[in-house]
């Protein structure tokens, strides 16, 4: 799973734990949360501007 960080204020949202204070379970996916989403520490930055902080492996055989 992949962590995501506000670039703003460096929230960071872990796809793994979610986030229950939104309402968001445990393995929610980043790409499932609505266009409009908004930093919930700051409000100023929306999904598009998150970074990725750890990418997914690539080319790992499972």
């Amino acid at each position: 799973m992949t962590t995501y960080q506000c670039p703003e204020c460096g929230f960071k949202y872990d796809e793994s734990r979610g986030n229950a204070h939104e309402g968001l379970k445990p393995g929610t996916p980043w790409l499932s949360l609505p266009q409009d989403y908004a930093c919930p520490s700051c409000s100023v930055r929306t999904r598009d501007d998150f970074e990725v902080v750890n990418p997914p492996p690539q080319g790992k055989s499972a």
